[in-house]
């Protein structure tokens, strides 16, 4: 008689989140919001039990205002832990340059520190020159002394490669993916731990989404490099979670999501509308566990933590 096999069961991987509201969330808020609601804010994401808080940008309070109180922030969270919790989130911050890299050094040790810093990139030109007064290859040339210095750090950061305008640009339209693999090849040869695909202004659809992923799996590939890829996805036209799924069949095990969908790139807004922001965490944690993966988050804590989020911009 023929022995029944047994079933094998296979665990589906664990689903890593980054929740950007405190940075991408609330930088285009026009009203100011106070550093200690901000840090507030963050210790909610840390009892949601996110894997990672972006938790400020060290860019020019000329540019964003908002986000002039990057060390206010930290200091507060700083303070507030009396000896550094190995259990929290990673912390991670934007440092667009030479000079946001000066003031993040001061953060780098201590109870609040920075285990991750974040470069800005784009797959547009237009949209580079816009965002970040300069065309690709010259931001991408004022990388070059940041990955030199913190790289001779004495204790290792991780570094994030952004890449925005992946699908379209608000400027140029659609975004060709060969752009977008190029952009990432030489973010790889620095030396970036991790790529992070932007849907700046959430006109990505799940075609668009897999045609993305394939070529860019193809070219580079997707989570079997040194520098695997995360996605963030805007929710402008309601297909952002539609992207997810399409994304975990993909491989894609790393996301980033903000607190109540705040956020949205004001290129995509209109006069008389606001573009919807970042996909709501919620949205995502739900959507990544209905598809059978896990993560590490809380939603009743999240709940609270979106909550907060929407008291702190009035919607």
């Amino acid at each position: 008689m023929a022995r029944a096999l047994t079933p094998v069961h296979f665990a589906m991987p664990n689903v890593r989140i980054t929740d950007v509201s405190p940075r991408d969330g609330l930088q285009n808020e026009s009203a100011m919001i106070a550093a200690a609601d901000k840090a507030q804010l963050v210790r909610l994401l840390c009892a949601a039990c996110v894997d990672e808080v972006e938790v400020t940008s060290f860019v020019s309070p000329k540019w964003v205002p908002q986000l002039g109180d990057a060390g206010a922030v930290l200091a507060d969270l700083a303070a507030s832990a009396p000896s550094p919790l190995t259990s929290r989130p990673l912390f991670s911050a934007l440092v667009p340059n030479e000079r946001g890299l000066d003031s993040a050094l001061t953060f780098l040790q201590g109870p609040a520190a920075l285990g991750k810093l974040s470069l800005f990139a784009a797959a547009s030109e237009t949209f580079s020159q816009k965002n970040t007064n300069g065309s690709i290859s010259q931001v991408l040339e004022r990388f070059v002394p940041v990955m030199h210095r913190i790289r001779a750090l004495p204790h290792r950061i991780l570094v994030r490669g952004y890449i925005s305008c992946v699908v379209a640009c608000p400027f140029e339209g659609l975004i060709a993916p060969a752009q977008v693999v190029d952009v990432a090849k030489k973010l790889i040869a620095m030396g970036v731990d991790e790529i992070d695909l932007g849907d700046t202004i959430g006109a990505a659809t799940r075609e668009t989404t897999r045609e993305l992923l394939n070529i860019y799996a193809r070219e580079i590939g997707l989570v079997t490099t040194a520098s695997p890829v995360t996605l963030h996805l805007h929710d402008t036209f309601g297909h952002a979670a539609d992207c997810v799924r399409v994304a975990l069949d993909a491989g894609i095990t790393s996301f980033d999501g903000s607190v109540a969908g705040l956020g949205g790139c004001p290129y995509a807004s209109t006069p008389t509308r606001r573009a919807p922001g970042n996909i709501d965490t919620a949205l995502l944690v739900n959507t990544v566990h209905a598809a059978g993966f896990t993560t590490h988050v809380d939603l009743d804590a999240l709940a609270c933590a979106s909550q907060y989020a929407r008291k702190l911009v009035q919607r």
